[in-house]
């Protein structure tokens, strides 16, 4: 029986290269999403204790201007920063789905290689069960000519 070798095997693992390429891509896009999520949520937690600071500077009694002033200046750094982190995510959210699409093809093109590949085998098994029935069939037609049959 002939061992099966599927002839576009070096490209079926081309292929899958380039999908373990675009996996990897994908988890880099998703990586520094998280670190954008990360950097958002640290410029939140900061504005949450600069109103709270500013909230002990304004109560009731002697209030220091300088301080208050200074604290809206800083709420509108991070503000900005809020703002510059957000634009930055909606970004990195459309590469994320441009990569995933492309991850959904590459996975499609290693797929239909594989499929191919099922196929071809399928049919090589077939064709080696036909041959080995033939020669079978052969063998004995061989042993009753010669009178060897029991």
């Amino acid at each position: 029986m002939t061992k099966f070798k599927f002839r576009l095997a070096t490209l079926l693992q081309l292929r899958e290269a380039a999908r373990d390429e675009r996996r990897s891509e994908l988890a880099e896009v998703y990586r520094l999403d998280e670190l954008l999520q990360e950097r958002l949520d640290d410029v939140l937690r900061q504005l949450g204790s600069l109103r709270g600071q500013c909230r002990r500077v304004a109560a009731p009694g002697a209030i220091d201007v300088d301080q208050l002033v200074e604290a809206q200046r800083y709420e509108l750094t991070l503000r900005s920063q809020q703002k510059l982190l957000e634009q930055q995510r909606l970004t990195v959210t459309d590469e994320i789905e441009r990569r995933r699409q492309v991850l959904v093809d590459a996975n499609r093109d290693v797929r239909v290689l594989e499929k191919l590949r099922d196929k071809q085998s399928r049919r090589h098994r077939e064709e080696e069960g036909r041959r080995e029935i033939k020669q079978l069939d052969e063998v004995a037609g061989q042993r009753v000519a010669r009178g060897d049959v029991r």
